[in-house]
């Protein structure tokens, strides 16, 4: 029997070992190639043609979905989805009876999916994976549309329907901890990270500023600069300087860039 080529795609090193402990000592198996973005994954698939990926979900330059875009469907690898708080996304691969792994996940549900991954590359069903991973991208794609629909239409006379976070994920030094969503002062974009800052410590997490933005209540946080995003109870003051800059000045006497088109906006909340 051949051995099962197999691509891991995740950007943090330390899951991506993870996942090669747990496949060890496994003689009709071979790790073929690892990814660190989405990229390097969509080049892979379509080069090597392995026969199973473990996806993570966020990733720079493209997410799990964005990689499921861009490769060939007809010749699709079983895909098992790795994510550490997608909800939607573990909606979707529910409803397509795609198989994913939540972070942190144990042993016992790794080889779960594995072995169902197995099976169905030893039934040969390719074609019916590609036809619930074009299935799986098109409600990707309604959903975003739907989120999108709800936040252009509301006013400040219709609630939210939408659950923002109590609490970020913070993963680092082999484990994984939690940040109240209280107690953070304001984030800073780092690229494809985001730099969380509190009174007592900072956390860098795996995420745009521009996606992060979407999973926070707007009533407690605005958008300030491309670069950052600050809780609006920890403004003292808008400084504006004779270059016609601005700048926000944070009660712990911190300074950040404003940008002008955002001024205004600042103004009508701070009123």
């Amino acid at each position: 029997m051949n051995k099962i080529r197999i691509i891991i795609a995740d950007d943090e090193p330390l899951a991506r070992k993870g996942i090669k402990s747990l496949l060890k000592n496994k003689a009709n198996i071979e790790i073929i190639r690892e990814c660190k973005n989405g990229r390097e994954a969509v080049h892979a698939i379509n080069q090597l043609a392995p026969d199973l990926v473990f996806l993570d979900v966020q990733m720079p330059v493209f997410d799990g979905f964005e990689v499921l875009e861009r490769i060939n469907l007809s010749k699709a690898p079983v895909i098992i989805f790795v994510t550490a708080y997608d909800k939607y996304a573990i909606q979707a691969f529910e409803v397509n009876a795609l198989d994913y792994l939540l972070k942190p996940f144990g042993d016992i549900r790794f080889h779960v999916a594995l072995n169902r991954a197995l099976k169905s590359i030893e039934n040969n069903q390719i074609a019916d994976l590609s036809r619930k991973m074009a299935s799986l991208i098109d409600s990707h794609k309604k959903m975003e549309s739907k989120d999108a629909g709800v936040d252009s239409h509301q006013t400040e006379d219709m609630p939210s329907r939408r659950k923002y976070q109590n609490r970020i994920m913070v993963k680092g030094a082999g484990k994984i901890s939690f940040v109240d969503i209280e107690e953070i002062k304001w984030f800073e974009a780092l690229d494809y990270y985001v730099r969380i800052h509190t009174g007592n410590a900072n956390y860098i997490i795996r995420e745009s500023l521009k996606n992060l933005e979407k999973s926070l209540d707007p009533q407690k946080f605005v958008r300030i600069h491309r670069s950052a995003i600050v809780r609006f109870n920890e403004i003292k003051s808008i400084v504006s300087y004779s270059t016609g800059n601005f700048k926000v000045l944070l009660q712990d006497g911190t300074k950040l860039p404003l940008s002008r088109k955002r001024k205004c906006l600042l103004d009508h909340f701070l009123l």
